[in-house]
């Protein structure tokens, strides 16, 4: 049976899209090896950034604080998504779900596309879309965190970032930041977070962070605590029409985000839109190099970048963090933020960001 799409993988970007095309009348098959393993991972987004369709499955947070070298207010709102609940408002009843690894996806034939999987049986339809993320690698820059759920009443404060050098880190060491977050009305997820590294810091070293940086603030753990880990690759994706997610390059290489971007993009792919416009392509370099800034920096200079972004206006910060496709705002954020860095670190991001390379299709 040839189906309109056929999706590999159904992690966040994979589900959603099997979602949608569900929703406008298509036929689907999604293939992926376990598609019953429920989500454990808290995924975040700003709330401008989801579309009408996605349920109010999330906790909001109308506003964040920040902290490179001094505190910020963000003013955007943040909504937080447990990964169970996203996943069970993802549904996709109605596709054919397969059990099972594809192993090769053919595209030589203009239609119908194929795929062979492990067991040796071919699925066709009419559209093939890769959504299998990115595997691991070490020449990879990765994200880490290691993070723990504690009642609601022991945290006060939401936290997009805090910078501040109470988890024990030497000066000369790798940084990370403390990421608090509410994820029901009764708890709130604490981690410690390495943004990028190559390569990227030990869960084992987050968490003696994470514990330090709470002792420092009054937060004993009894050991009881529900327990988060993060690890997953910030480069490996490829922007083109075959693949969707991480896969397809819609990671921000400088955050680790994608799930917002891969809802709100759903519907144009099922469409058959491109989502990759020439602009969209340059702000894909424009970030990537973003990335290598942050991996050039040296360690104890992270709070002043972060001070320098949290000093951009909103509409800056937006353009930076969320505008897939807005080239100026992300071009006029980057600049902005050189400008504001003393000498010696604009040297070093200088070197590390060029040359960017031309824009292909």
């Amino acid at each position: 049976m040839t189906t309109d799409l056929l999706v590999c993988g159904l992690g966040p970007a994979g589900r959603a899209l099997t979602h949608r095309a569900l929703a406008h009348g298509y036929s689907v098959t999604a293939v992926d090896p376990h598609p019953d393993r429920r989500w454990v991972a808290t995924y975040g987004a700003w709330a401008d950034e989801l579309p009408g369709w996605v349920a109010p499955v999330g906790t909001t947070a109308g506003r964040l604080a920040a902290w490179g070298s001094r505190r910020f207010e963000i003013e955007r709102a943040y909504v937080v998504f447990e990964g169970g609940a996203l996943q069970d408002s993802l549904t996709v009843a109605g596709a054919r779900v397969v059990r099972d690894h594809v192993i090769d996806i053919d595209r030589t034939a203009e239609s119908p596309a194929s795929v062979r999987l492990s067991t040796g049986t071919t699925l066709t339809a009419r559209r093939v879309i890769d959504a299998r993320g990115v595997a691991r690698s070490p020449a990879r820059a990765e994200q880490t965190a290691y993070g723990v759920v504690v009642p609601r009443r022991s945290w006060g404060e939401t936290l997009f970032m805090d910078w501040r050098p109470d988890n024990g880190a030497g000066p000369d060491d790798p940084r990370s930041f403390l990421y608090a977050v509410p994820l029901r009305a009764d708890a709130m997820l604490l981690e410690e977070t390495c943004l990028a590294g190559r390569p990227a810091l030990d869960g084992a070293v987050l968490r003696d962070r994470l514990l330090t940086r709470l002792r420092c603030r009054g937060i004993e753990l009894d050991g009881s605590e529900p327990v988060e880990r993060v690890r997953f690759p910030v480069t490996g994706g490829r922007p083109g029409r075959a693949r969707f997610g991480a896969a397809g390059g819609l990671l921000h290489p400088a955050t680790g985000y994608s799930v917002a971007t891969s809802l709100s993009l759903s519907d144009a792919v099922v469409a058959g839109e491109s989502i990759w416009p020439v602009s969209a392509h340059a702000v894909h370099l424009l970030r990537a190099a973003g990335l290598r800034a942050l991996l050039a920096l040296p360690p104890q200079d992270l709070p002043l970048f972060f001070d320098a972004f949290f000093d951009l206006p909103i509409e800056l910060q937006r353009a930076y963090l969320s505008g897939h496709s807005d080239f100026r705002g992300t071009a006029a954020a980057m600049n902005r933020i050189f400008r504001a860095l003393p000498w010696r670190l604009r040297r070093t991001l200088a070197t590390a960001v060029a040359p960017i390379p031309l824009l292909t299709k």
